[in-house]
Parts: C-alpha cells; sequence; structure tokens
C-alpha cells in the first residue's frame, strides 16, 4: 500500500505542476507550431533618370523594387553609392530605411545621387537587414557629360530634314555675286520649333570660316522672331569673302546668351579642293539602359528553421510522459 500511495501522491504533485506551468507560460503544453522560414530579399530591375541638370552637376534618380519573401525582415536598409567608374572613388552616397518588411511582396523604393557632369559611373545599390548585408546590384551609366543643362535647352533646333532622297542640311548657301576676287554668298538657315509651346527671344549668328585657317572671314548676328510649335523659319543674311577658298559656314543658336545649339555645312569656293562634312560623325548622348547590370547576391546565413517552443521554458507532453516513468522507476526502485 505504501508503493500504491507514494506513487499515487507523485503523479498528484506531477499533475499540480503542469497546471501551475500552464496557467503561468500560455502554450507550454502546445504541440509545435509549423516552421518559420527565414526572409529572403532581391533588388529588382532598376531604371536610371537624370534630373536638376546644372553646369556642373547632376542628380540622378534611381528606381526600383525590393521583393520579399518568407519570414519578416527587420531593419532593412538602401545604401546607394555612386562611385567613379576609373578611379574606383565613391563619389556620393545616399541611405534608406524601409523599417520591417513582412509577407510577400514588392516594396518601391526611389533614391537620388548627385554627381559631378563628367565622366562614367557605377551606381551602387545595396541591401541591409539588421545589419547584415543581404544582396547587392551594380548599374552603369556612360557620358553623364552629354547631358544638356536647364538653362541650355531650347525646343527650337536647327531643321533636320528626313525622308528625302538628296541629303539636305540646315544651312544653305547660294552665290550672290563676285567683284574684286570677293565672293557675297547668301546664306540661309532652318530653325524648327520641336515644342509644344511658341518661342522666341533667340538670335542666330552665322559666320564663314576659312577651312584650313579656321579664321573668320565674315560674320552676322540676327534676331530670330517667335516660332509657333512645330513650325520652321528660314533665316537668311550675305557674308562676303575672299574668292577661291573653302569655308565652312556655321550656325551658333543662343538664347539669352546661352548657345542652345550649333549647326556647320561646307562651301566649296576653291575649284581644285572640296570640302565634304563629315557624315558619320555622331554625337553618342547619355547612355544608361544599354548596358548591362551586375547583380551579386551575398552568401546568406541559412539558420534551422525554429519553433514556438522550441527554445522557451515550460514542458510539452512528450516531457510530461517521460517525467511520470521516471518518477514510476524511482519509487519502484526504493521499494526493492
Amino acid at each position: 500500500m505504501r508503493r500504491e500511495a507514494l506513487l499515487a501522491g507523485g503523479i498528484a504533485l506531477l499533475a499540480l505542476t503542469m497546471a501551475v506551468a500552464a496557467a503561468a507560460v500560455p502554450g507550454v503544453l502546445s504541440e509545435p507550431t509549423e516552421d518559420v522560414r527565414p526572409s529572403h530579399l532581391d533588388v529588382g530591375e532598376q531604371y536610371l533618370d537624370a534630373h536638376d541638370v546644372s553646369g556642373q552637376t547632376v542628380t540622378l534618380s534611381l528606381s526600383s523594387r525590393l521583393t520579399h519573401r518568407g519570414g519578416p525582415a527587420e531593419n532593412v536598409t538602401v545604401v546607394t553609392r555612386a562611385i567613379d567608374a576609373q578611379s574606383g572613388l565613391v563619389e556620393t552616397t545616399a541611405t534608406r530605411s524601409l523599417g520591417t518588411v513582412e509577407g510577400s511582396r514588392d516594396v518601391p523604393f526611389t533614391t537620388n545621387v548627385t554627381v559631378e557632369r563628367e565622366g562614367d559611373y557605377d551606381i551602387e545599390t545595396v541591401v541591409y537587414a539588421d545589419g547584415r548585408r543581404v544582396t547587392q546590384r551594380v548599374r552603369s551609366v556612360r557620358n553623364v557629360g552629354a547631358l544638356t543643362p536647364a538653362y541650355a535647352r531650347s525646343s527650337v533646333t536647327f531643321h533636320r530634314f528626313e525622308n528625302t532622297a538628296t541629303p539636305l542640311r540646315a544651312i544653305s548657301y547660294r552665290i550672290d555675286t563676285v567683284a574684286n576676287n570677293r565672293t557675297t554668298l547668301n546664306v540661309t538657315a532652318y530653325l524648327t520649333n520641336t515644342g509644344d509651346d511658341p518661342e522666341g527671344g533667340l538670335t542666330l549668328r552665322l559666320r564663314a570660316r576659312q577651312a584650313d585657317s579656321n579664321v573668320i572671314a565674315d560674320s552676322a548676328a540676327l534676331s530670330v522672331g517667335q516660332i509657333r510649335p512645330g513650325r520652321t523659319r528660314t533665316v537668311s543674311t550675305t557674308l562676303t569673302v575672299p574668292d577661291g577658298y573653302n569655308y565652312w559656314l556655321d550656325g551658333i543658336l543662343q538664347s539669352d546668351g546661352v548657345i542652345v545649339g550649333t549647326e556647320s555645312a561646307p562651301a566649296n569656293l576653291d575649284p581644285t579642293e572640296t570640302l565634304t562634312a563629315n557624315e558619320t560623325r555622331r554625337d553618342v548622348g547619355f547612355q544608361s539602359g544599354d548596358f548591362a547590370e551586375r547583380e551579386t547576391e551575398i552568401e546568406r546565413d541559412r539558420p534551422e528553421a525554429t519553433t514556438a517552443g522550441g527554445s522557451g521554458p515550460g514542458f510539452t507532453v512528450l516531457a510530461a510522459l517521460v517525467a511520470v516513468l521516471v518518477a514510476v522507476a524511482a519509487l519502484t526502485r526504493r521499494d526493492l
């Protein structure tokens, strides 16, 4: 009887302990919940745009999306660096905090970096989660110096003749008179307003530049009246130059004292030598989308999945059963 009494008392004490623990720590007797997956972050495709272009600097606006999967990612920070492609030096750095990212979704973000308006740059985007670098992406931009500053922009340009069987230029000429070894040229320039609003207040300077010496033989400045959207205006003047030489006819378009456009055309007055315009010359201009992106994913630590009851204090059902068996075995040995 003594053995049965001790066994009953041990079981009662264990049951009382489990009841108190269940009341003090909710969920202590629950079964393990399903595994919690680690978070996973990726930087999506990036888009670059140029804002606030001045004579010395340009602000590059980088837009992208941060793709998240798995469990919550805490303290997410995006660091963007503009790195000089030649020297490797960091030109500027911008940091943006996204806080905690949860759920399977895309988080859009935009970062602006201001750089010198010259040279080439690598734009590096690095993502940190809780102080740990998890992924990065690099995009390159080239020939930033080709961007036109805001003060030098105009919707009026030298006309571009397209879809013509015969090559035509925005500056043309005809010989007006020849006398005393001097030739008077009647020079005409074609100017088109490619914008949506009327524009005026422009000045056109036409000059005859001797091809071999670059000496300006004659020049004239003309006031250009207002040009309506989508319309072309012809501006003409006469230039008198020494006979027997070849010349470049230069057109320089200015707005409020700032050069906003230039154009040149050959004038062949030397019968023994002919100037040919360089038809293959072209402006490369600002380039961004044509450069391949490089994506690097940092090696992540992959911890094993944790459970709700795996690290906290308390008993599971299996632990309670083991405790009962141990108590019974101890009492039996003691009686023997």
